[in-house]
């Protein structure tokens, strides 16, 4: 039976890697990548010799096709995003569609076939551990819209009931907090009640967290130099 393991890689420090991922990294017989570059940092720092493949985005299908054709020769595969765990946000859920059958390109299905979870780092969980707001339930929404639809997107996030958490990028964080501080000013309701916890960095070397209103965390990062990936939880 061939293995497709969905595999959780760190997130930034590279000593964040568990046991049983570098396990299955050194014994199948491929590795997909999002980048190929950044997956060899981790793999040279370990001393894993397995052969990696390009799988992002943007890959076409005719490469999803070779990927399906490999699990059919009975090859084990394991799939990495660049940092934290497949499929969220990232094109890890696309291939698993395709291969299963279930999404719009209905590509022939792969038997017998596991898909196996290896579980490990995510910005996603480690922003909410840390985030002082009561998790037991939260809406995750990915990253905003770069242009259309940023308002909605907005909107959904500060009247949501439960906490918001969703990942900008360092070109876009400075804007995406002052149209957030720019639409409470509309609801007056909300202003006082709302806070935010801002993630810069995770696990590496310059972590910063940053909480307060939106207000206040926007003058603490004005003062600094906009650099690194963001995770934003809204919480009341």
């Amino acid at each position: 039976m061939a293995i497709l393991y969905i595999v959780g890689t760190p997130i930034g420090n590279l000593k964040d890697i568990t046991l049983r991922a570098l396990e299955v990294l050194r014994g199948v017989d491929f590795i997909l990548c999002e980048d190929t570059r950044v997956t060899q940092k981790l793999l040279d720092r370990y001393e894993i010799k397995t052969s990696t493949l390009s799988y992002h985005q943007h890959s076409q299908l005719k490469k999803a096709e070779y990927v399906i054709q490999l699990l059919k020769d009975g090859k084990n595969l394991a799939l990495v995003s660049d940092a934290g765990t497949p499929g969220i946000s990232d094109p890890g859920n696309k291939l698993i569609a395709e291969i299963t059958g279930v999404a719009p390109l209905q590509i022939a299905g792969v038997a017998p076939l596991q898909i196996t979870p290896i579980p490990g780092p995510s910005a996603l969980t480690a922003a909410a551990s840390i985030s002082g707001f009561s998790m037991d339930r939260f809406v995750f929404m990915g990253f905003p819209p770069a242009k259309n639809k940023r308002k909605k997107f907005f909107e959904e996030a500060v009247n949501s009931k439960y906490p918001v958490i969703f990942y900008e990028s360092p070109y876009r964080i400075l804007k995406t907090l002052k149209e957030l501080s720019s639409y409470t000013e509309e609801l007056s309701s909300l202003k006082s009640s709302l806070k935010i916890v801002v993630c810069r960095e995770l696990t590496k070397k310059f972590e910063t967290i940053y909480r307060g209103t939106i207000e206040e965390v926007l003058e603490k990062l004005g003062r600094e130099e906009i650099k690194g990936e963001f995770v934003v939880i809204i919480g009341k």
